[in-house]
Formats: C-alpha cells, sequence, structure tokens
C-alpha cells in the first residue's frame, strides 16, 4: 500500500494532517471528508478533548445507572473531588497505576474522569476475576490505588498482602444516590445479596473519598501525548495477560476516529445510549465512555445485564437512540418475550463488537428492532477500533471499512502483501494513530506484534473485497472469543493439569448457540475414573466464570506434531 507523505510514521506516532489511505486501491472508496475531522495531534491529551464536552453539554444527563443518574456538571465535579483526594490525601502520583474494578456503576465514569485529572494510568480490572488473575494483574501493573465494589472485597482482602497496593477504595452499588436513599439502598442490598465478611484496615469508603476530595480542587494535570493513559490488560497464547499500553494519543485518535464514523447520523447532546457493555471492557470504555462524552450523549449503563427483566425496565425509562451490544446479548433479547413490547421507533444505531455477529442474530435483530446492526472489528492493541460498518451503507456479513487514517493490508505466511481486493485471504495488519505504543514491560511481545513501520499483526486471517469492506475468514491464534471475552487456551490448560489426575490436556473453541463460542477441554488422565464434575469444580475456583470449560472429553493421547506440539486444530475440527 503507497503512503501519503505526511502518513503517521512507526505505531502512528508522525505526522497526521491531510493523511488518508492514497493507494489506487482505496482512492474511491474511503470517504476523504472524514480524514479532516480525524486529528489527534490537534490535542495534547484526552482531557483537553473532554473538559470542553463537560462544559458545553453542563445541564444535560451524563450517566444513568440503576436510578442514579449525574449530569455533565456533576461528572464534572465528582471527578474533580476524586483527583483532589488522590492528589491531597495518598501517596499516589502522576503517572501511577489506578485499578478500577467494578460494573457498569455511575462511579465508574467518576474514577475514570478523575484518574485522567491527576495524570494516573487507569487498569481497568474485572470484578469478576479470581484471585490468582487480580494478584497477576496488579503486579504486574505495579498497581498503588484500587477502587473496588464491596460485593468482592473478601477476594482483595486475601490478595492484597502480596501486592504493593496502599490505597483501597471502596464503593457500594448506591452510592452516588442521596444520602436517604443511599443508605436505605445499601442496606437494602446487602440484606439482599449476600456481602462476604472482609477487613482492610486502611481502606476508604468511596463517599468519604469525594467528601474530602471537595475541600481542595484538584491540580490538574497535562499529561504529553505519549504519556500512558490506560494499561489494558489482554490475554496471549504463550501465558498469562499481558498490558497494552495505550497512550492519550491512541485513545483520543480512536475517539475522533468513532466519532467521525458516526458523524452524518449522531446529534451532540440529543442522544441517549443503552451501554451494557462493561466499562473495563474497551469496546465499552472507548466507544460508551469516551467517544459518547464527546458529543454529549446520555449513556444509561446497564450493571447486571443478565438480568433481562430489569435490562428491559432501564430500556422503558429512558427513550433511547443508540444501542452497543455484542452477538450473545443480541441473541437473548430476541429470545426473550419482552423484547417485543419495547419501543424501538427512535433506535437509529446499534453496534456490535467483540465477537462475530452472526448472520441469523443480525437478521432477526433488524426484524424485531427495524434498525439494523453496525458490525465493527477491533483489538486491544488498537484502543480497540479499526473498522466498522458505515451507518448508511452497512454490508452485513463484513466488519466495513477502515476507520480514518488506518491503513489495512493483508499479508501471506512470510509477511508479504498480498494484493487487495482479491480472492485471497491472508493475515490483516493495521498501521494508524490508534495503534497501542507496546506491551507493558514486554519488549520481546511488542517487537513480535509491532514492526519496525508501525504495522500491528492481528493475528487474523482477512478478505478485503474489491470495495474496500473487510470479511474476518478466521484466526491465526487459537484465541478463544466467549461472549466477547479473549480466551487463551495455554491459561485454560495450566489450570486444567493442575489437577493431581490429569497428565495433560487441550483447550479449544466450539461453536455455542449463545455464547458465540464456548471451552472445551481434551484430557488425558491418570485414572480412567477421572470425574468431570470434579475437574469443574477445580476449574471453577481458579478461574473466571467465562473461562470455565463447558465441556470436557477424556482422551487416551492427544494429537500432536512431530516435535510433539499438539495439534489443537485437529481437536477443534474434530479431526483427531
Amino acid at each position: 500500500m503507497e503512503r501519503h507523505e505526511d502518513a503517521p510514521a512507526p505505531n502512528g506516532q508522525g505526522p497526521t494532517r491531510n493523511v488518508r489511505m492514497t493507494g489506487e486501491f482505496w482512492a474511491d472508496k474511503m470517504p476523504a471528508a472524514l480524514d479532516a475531522l480525524v486529528d489527534p495531534d490537534r490535542y495534547e491529551n484526552l482531557m483537553e478533548v473532554l473538559e470542553a464536552a463537560l462544559e458545553r453539554y453542563a445541564d444535560l444527563p451524563a450517566f444513568t445507572s440503576d436510578g442514579i443518574t449525574i449530569t455533565y456538571r456533576e461528572l464534572d465535579e465528582y471527578s474533580s473531588d476524586f483527583a483532589s483526594y488522590l492528589q491531597h490525601e495518598t501517596n499516589i502520583r502522576e503517572g501511577d497505576r489506578i485499578a478500577l474494578q467494578m460494573p457498569n456503576l455511575v462511579q465508574y465514569p467518576v474514577c475514570i474522569f478523575g484518574a485522567l485529572k491527576a495524570g494516573l494510568v487507569i487498569v481497568n480490572t474485572n470484578p469478576l476475576y479470581t484471585e490468582r488473575e487480580m494478584e497477576h494483574q496488579f503486579n504486574d501493573a505495579q498497581v498503588r490505588g484500587l477502587v473496588v465494589l464491596e460485593n468482592i472485597c473478601d477476594k482483595v482482602e486475601r490478595v492484597l498482602p502480596q501486592t504493593n497496593i496502599e490505597t483501597v477504595i471502596i464503593t457500594r452499588l448506591y452510592d452516588m444516590a442521596g444520602a436517604m436513599r443511599r443508605v436505605f439502598r445499601n442496606t437494602a442490598m446487602r440484606s439482599k445479596v449476600s456481602v462476604a465478611d472482609y477487613n482492610i484496615p486502611l481502606s476508604v469508603p468511596f463517599t468519604k473519598v469525594l467528601s474530602q476530595g471537595r475541600r481542595s480542587p484538584p491540580i490538574i494535570t497535562k499529561p504529553l501525548r505519549d504519556a500512558v493513559a490506560v494499561l489494558q490488560y489482554t490475554g496471549g497464547t504463550t501465558g498469562l495477560a499481558k498490558g497494552a499500553m495505550l497512550t492519550q494519543r491512541n485513545l483520543v485518535a480512536n475517539m475522533l476516529q468513532v466519532r467521525a464514523v458516526m458523524e452524518e447520523v449522531v446529534e451532540e447532546g440529543r442522544e441517549t445510549l443503552i451501554a451494557p457493555l462493561p466499562l473495563y471492557h474497551i469496546y465499552s470504555f472507548t466507544l460508551c465512555c469516551m467517544a459518547m462524552v464527546h458529543i454529549g450523549a446520555h449513556v444509561v449503563l446497564i450493571s447486571h445485564p443478565r438480568d433481562l427483566d430489569a435490562f428491559c425496565d432501564e430500556m422503558e425509562a429512558h427513550p433511547y437512540t443508540l444501542f452497543a451490544g455484542l452477538n450473545t446479548l443480541f441473541r437473548a433479547l430476541i429470545d426473550y418475550p419482552r423484547l417485543g413490547e419495547l419501543d424501538f421507533s427512535q433506535l437509529k444505531l446499534t453496534f456490535s463488537g467483540a465477537m462475530a455477529l452472526q448472520p441469523e442474530v443480525a437478521a432477526s435483530w433488524e426484524k424485531q428492532t427495524g434498525c439494523a446492526i453496525c458490525e465493527g472489528y477491533g483489538l486491544t492493541e488498537a484502543s480497540p477500533v479499526v473498522s466498522v460498518n458505515p451507518p448508511r451503507a452497512i454490508q452485513a456479513g463484513t466488519v466495513g471499512l477502515p476507520l480514518p487514517r488506518t491503513e489495512l493490508r493483508i499479508t501471506d505466511a512470510d509477511g508479504q502483501a498480498l494484493p487487495l481486493g482479491g480472492e485471497e485471504a491472508g493475515e490483516l495488519w493495521l498501521r494508524g494513530p490508534q495503534v497501542m505504543a507496546g506491551y507493558w514491560q514486554q519488549e520481546a511481545e511488542t517487537a513480535d506484534a509491532v514492526d519496525a513501520e508501525g504495522w500491528l499483526r492481528t493475528g487474523d486471517i482477512a478478505l478485503i473485497q474489491p470495495d474496500g469492506y473487510v470479511r474476518i475468514v478466521d484466526r491465526v491464534k487459537d484465541m478463544i472469543i466467549v461472549s466477547g471475552f479473549n480466551v487463551y487456551p495455554n491459561e485454560i490448560e495450566e489450570i486444567v493439569d493442575l489437577h493431581p489426575d490429569v497428565i495433560e490436556s487441550a483447550a479449544v473453541g466450539v461453536p455455542d448457540a449463545r455464547s458465540g463460542e464456548a471451552l472445551k477441554v481434551f484430557v488425558v488422565a491418570r485414572k480412567p475414573e477421572l470425574s468431570l464434575k470434579d475437574l469443574e469444580d477445580h476449574c471453577r475456583k481458579h478461574l473466571t466464570g467465562y473461562k470455565v470449560p463447558r465441556q470436557f472429553e477424556l482422551r487416551d493421547a492427544l494429537p500432536k506434531s512431530d516435535i510433539g506440539k499438539v495439534l489443537r486444530r485437529l481437536l477443534r475440527d474434530g479431526a483427531a
């Protein structure tokens, strides 16, 4: 692919003015006007972009969760209180890492913006993590502070002694409600949902953090473009999760890129987004938080998306124009009787990402709601969005066109570029300002993922059609996607192999109507009477729920190559 003389340098950090893919193939396929809307070098950092939105939309609703709504003015004030507390009452300093571990509560965006104002690096952490997973992430990221939901504090108590975390801020579900309502609802919730006893002596209640922080204004930091803003952890085919370093510029770029694609459809200050995807997932973090704040949208956070009745109640309470989901969620809602009772007359955009969208699901959703799904493609290492279907030119079965200022190519097994628009598929590579700075303290892994010219190898097999639309054909990696979450075989096999009656194992993904893929593990046992229920219980002790295998199959041996490598592909295809 040809490069414009001002095209991005390695890792997308170079000049960007008037950049667009000028190769002959792309000349008539990419709307040149969108490029003018995406200039990440116009801003020094995320808050420089977002502060204008906080002021412009001050009196509009910003986020709602479980009946609690805060305006943009309140988001600005509460996040400043949070930043001030961290700066004046703790030893956490600019550039330090703070982990946020909670579901979709109004507190989450308050903490995100507060951390950004204080110049901290956000480490989004899944509240469903096991102690093993938490300990690894906290230590690998060298986390200094943690904001955590009270419901999982018993696990945090056990993990803390193995970490360097100094500040623990504990929040309850209704901490952002008014004083009387807060006490009543938090007490009622504790009686309804069992919260295990815990003892974290140096912890501070979230409500106290805000009240103490209000005593003095924060010192607003101004990080440089290349400063890391988020350490977003993603799995690896060779072991434990690693942190993708997403810089201020990476996230500004992706926010502007997403905004540019929506430009003809969305109206500033007039949109309401239903956001069931957790903010700790990079897809939701960038789309449902960063990009939506930029346009002054009202974001309705769904804290418990599996409770479909409560989910539908939230949708009935807020006339919505946008919806962000993924295949698993769409399927669940399509099968739920109340979907037909909801009013979709104002819905103008439905986004899908994180996992492949099944054609029958897309067709059923459009039939029942009258709104086609805009499927996109991304990965953590790209902040995450790479391509998306233009809202007014959706092509089902594809992940759309590359975002503005994003270059794509496909390569053969030797890394040589293949002709675009042909019938030959290859590994998808990309380059653009949203590509990560690298993996945290993983130079070798970074070099394997991003070459000297800034091209990121995605590990996905793609076909780029003559019209420029991208189809994802397969994966080079053995990664398994369960309900939008990445699961890596090595991690699962490591846990299964810890069982004293297991000799070896191999994990693969198998098709599943609800989760897209499900985990199946083939096991070579020491004893033929090994209980599969015992294996499942063993996995539940060490793995997050979505990583627990759905199926186990005992084998006398596993298929292997000449050098002894387990051939997962044969197991996955049923050929062994």
